[in-house]
């Protein structure tokens, strides 16, 4: 037993999937808990308070623990997907509230802040928040409730000041949430910049090996909206299945080597096609020319596994290149063990802010020379 698991770092805390103590068969990996309902005890109560799996299933509390704490939040809770993890919280908020998010963002949840949000009373305005004049400038003091930042977002990687974020957004009377997906806890943690939330789509890097689907709210300290969003999860039954659970806490395993791999590759791999003809801009925030490296370098660990190239000849010269990459494959999602490379524009639509050139890469396991060949074949 190690004493103190707070003082332990982070790489340590999940590969030991939070420092959990082995059950009674001394078993190092927790079983998970299939059981959807708990005996009531002979005074009526519930012994340790568990009622109903759809909001106290044990096996959602190891990855809800170790998330957090990775984090440094006050509690955390696990959701369906990505997706029901965000929409969760904006419909905690009250309609007319206003909400601010960027303009470069994961396309599904901006189209949904376009249609369902705006169809219950949510006034969304969307701005490029990686300027902070328009950041400040979208805020409206006294009615702005929620400001949402995703950095890096996805697909130009553009990246958002947190500190200044968060300071404007509480100036403005705003909580800020943070989709750090892309990120995770070992490169960025938004809450020690003073971000009030982050999301995580645990199907990405967390759980890292494409055989999940779901996603994660972090709250930096308790409040009223933190309440409304728990009582959501609980009143829509937005969880994930058991074993579901069980296999995200044990891809969180790996989630140290996962990350440092990818970074390393990307990096690598970006320096190395910045001045590729074929190719008209790498956009990626490792790279000194990125225009939020300075900032990048001020609140990331590491850059992250992701880039996007711009092929020069639009659209149909990056589909092109893309079809015949052999080891890059072409498929939505990031994160996993193996390289995806996929074309934005044919997935986000017209209104994309993605450029029609734009080919979105997601790092994977594979040795980084191989990677790269394999591009510089595609693009020759």
């Amino acid at each position: 037993m190690i004493d103190r698991p707070d003082a332990l770092s982070p790489a340590t805390l999940l590969a030991h999937g939070g420092m959990a103590e082995p059950d009674a068969t001394g078993a190092l990996l927790p079983a998970p808990q299939f059981a959807t309902t708990f005996l009531r005890e002979a005074d009526n109560s519930y012994r340790d308070g568990r009622v109903y799996a759809r909001d106290d299933n044990p096996t959602f509390e190891a990855p809800e623990r170790l998330l957090c704490k990775l984090e440094g939040g006050h509690e955390a809770r696990l959701f369906s997907s990505g997706m029901a993890a965000a929409t969760t919280l904006f419909q905690a908020l009250r309609p007319g509230d206003h909400v601010v998010a960027p303009k470069v963002m994961y396309w599904a949840l901006r189209n949904w802040l376009k249609g369902p949000a705006a169809d219950r009373g949510l006034r969304v305005d969307f701005a490029d928040l990686a300027k902070a004049d328009e950041l400040r400038k979208a805020l409206i003091p006294g009615r702005t409730k929620l400001l949402w930042v995703e950095t890096p977002a996805n697909p130009t990687w553009a990246i958002t000041d947190l500190a200044l974020a968060a300071e404007a957004a509480h100036a403005a009377g705003a909580l800020l949430a943070v989709d750090s997906s892309a990120s995770t806890p070992l490169i960025t943690r938004p809450i020690e910049f003073g971000a009030d939330f982050v999301m995580h789509a645990c199907t990405k890097y967390l759980n890292g090996h494409d055989n999940v689907v779901a996603g994660m709210l972090i709250a930096a300290q308790p409040s009223d909206l933190w309440e409304r969003a728990k009582a959501l999860r609980r009143s829509n039954g937005s969880i994930p299945g058991t074993f579901d659970s069980w296999l995200l806490l044990n891809g969180m395993r790996t989630l140290a080597v996962r990350v440092e791999r990818a970074c390393s590759s990307a990096a690598m791999i970006t320096s190395a096609l910045s001045s590729h003809p074929r190719i008209e801009r790498v956009l990626y925030p490792g790279l000194a020319t990125h225009p939020g490296h300075d900032v990048a370098k001020r609140q990331m660990a590491m850059f992250g596994g992701m880039f996007s190239l711009v092929v020069a000849g639009g659209a149909k010269a990056a589909i092109q290149a893309a079809a015949k990459m052999k080891i890059w494959r072409r498929a939505t999602s990031f994160g996993g063990p193996e390289s995806l490379v996929e074309h934005r524009r044919s997935i986000e639509g017209a209104d994309s802010p993605a450029p029609p050139g734009l080919l979105r890469m997601s790092t994977g396991l594979e040795d980084p020379a191989d990677l790269l060949a394999d591009l510089k074949q595609a693009l020759a």
